[in-house]
């Protein structure tokens, strides 16, 4: 018969016999090559021999396809420190004693998770749900290990609906890195100014101490919170993306009024030469295509007030994008200010009632020109993770599924080339 030999890469082992299941399974079955262990109340090495404890079996990596199981005997010792003289039971350095698996296996299951499901690996590795769960639990943590980071110069923070449809926001709460990766800190269960100042008082102090930005929305939980808990030796910059939203938002519920009314006013065919004018609306000047800018000038001669809404809005977005001081750039927004007053246009009026009200941490975006682009893409991330899994309604679990998509090459795909 042809064979070949293959190493078992398990240290400390000595091999005893091979079987063959009926079921096309490996089964393995090793002795201790080790002598002694370390009393588990004294914590002293020992040595005197006391047998064996029950025998285990562990599923390990398979072996050209087919499952593989690791049976073995832990050897027990006496020790002769202790006045009762306990016996504690040798675990060897490839498998975890509250686990069924061999470490090298339960590395192989986090990978493979990475961008996939819980269902999916529990059909794949033929293991039952609660056996992928103590995986993950056994390797990922449900919060955040501070003692990775060594600073955070810049956090973020912004929410997502767990459920479409239903307003059960959680804050997400994420900093970048000087390498430039996004990690996240915290699924909070809600958005509460109540709830983001506990955690924020959670970070530890020296980590507190290195925070320099806190990118956010205009919402005043959050700014707040942060205020609160971080003091003035954090800028906290409202972040330009939802800066723009809200002041675009204004454009287009003055769209949707006027086309409203067109609607009514004009001829069926003349209506249907105003169709595409949304999107073109929501485009910048500078990328309209030569239509859209005939479809724009066609609606503007109809609706002038919308034509000076739009070029109002043009103009704050070039604002945005220069290179201005914190000092210019609200000089300018008050100039812009004064246009709008000028104009007679009031859908900008939600927009310049919050201009008023957070003007210093919308200028604060000019100091560095940070932004919470890095949440947002996380929070794409978050979206693909939550539609592929199903949507998770456990924070706990929601908070390690992202860290295995974010973070479990870069900390596991070593590990399997270890053991």
């Amino acid at each position: 018969m042809n064979h070949f030999e293959i190493p078992l890469d398990i240290e400390d082992v000595k091999i005893e016999k091979v079987e063959f299941t009926d079921r096309q399974e490996i089964v393995i079955t090793v002795t201790s090559t080790l002598e002694g262990a370390h009393c588990h109340r004294c914590g002293q090495k020992i040595t005197d021999s006391y047998g064996h404890d029950r025998e285990i079996t562990l599923r390990h990596l398979s072996i050209l396809g087919r499952p593989t199981y690791i049976k073995i005997r832990p050897k027990r010792y006496r020790c002769r420190y202790c006045s009762e003289r306990p016996t504690t039971t040798q675990t060897l350095s490839w498998y975890d004693a509250r686990s069924p698996h061999t470490k090298a296996y339960e590395t192989h299951v986090v990978l493979n998770l990475v961008n996939s499901t819980v269902e999916d690996i529990r059909i794949k590795e033929d293991l039952g749900y609660e056996a992928v769960m103590g995986i993950i639990d056994r390797h990922i943590s449900q919060k955040v290990e501070w003692s990775e980071f060594t600073d955070l110069p810049v956090i973020g923070i912004d929410e997502i609906a767990l459920k479409k449809g239903h307003r059960d926001y959680v804050a997400v709460v994420s900093t970048r890195l000087a390498t430039g990766q996004n990690r996240i800190l915290a699924v909070l269960a809600d958005r509460q100014k109540a709830t983001v100042k506990t955690f924020f008082s959670s970070i530890p102090k020296y980590l507190r101490k290195t925070i320099q930005v806190v990118c956010t929305d205009l919402y005043a939980g959050y700014i707040n919170a942060a205020r609160e808990v971080f003091g003035r030796q954090v800028r906290i910059v409202a972040d330009r993306f939802h800066v723009a939203k809200l002041y675009r938002k204004g454009v287009d519920d003055l769209r949707k009024i006027e086309l409203k009314r067109l609607k009514k006013a004009l001829p069926k065919e003349a209506y249907k030469g105003l169709k595409g004018a949304m999107w073109a609306l929501r485009k910048n000047e500078a990328d309209l295509t030569p239509d859209e800018v005939e479809l724009l000038n066609k609606l503007f001669k109809l609706s002038p007030g919308l034509g000076t809404a739009y070029l109002l809005c043009q103009t704050l977005t070039t604002i945005f994008s220069r290179p201005l001081t914190k000092a210019e750039a609200r000089s300018q927004l008050r100039a812009w200010k004064g246009l709008v007053h000028q104009s007679g246009i009031e859908c900008f009026d939600s927009f310049l009632k919050t201009l008023d009200e957070r003007i210093d941490e919308i200028t604060n975006y000019f100091v560095d020109r940070h932004s919470s682009g890095f949440i947002e893409g996380l929070n794409n991330k978050i979206k693909v993770t939550k539609r592929r899994c199903y949507g998770i309604f456990n924070i706990g679990h929601f908070f390690q599924r992202l860290m295995i998509d974010l973070t479990g090459y870069e900390k596991f795909a070593y590990l399997s080339n270890r053991y």
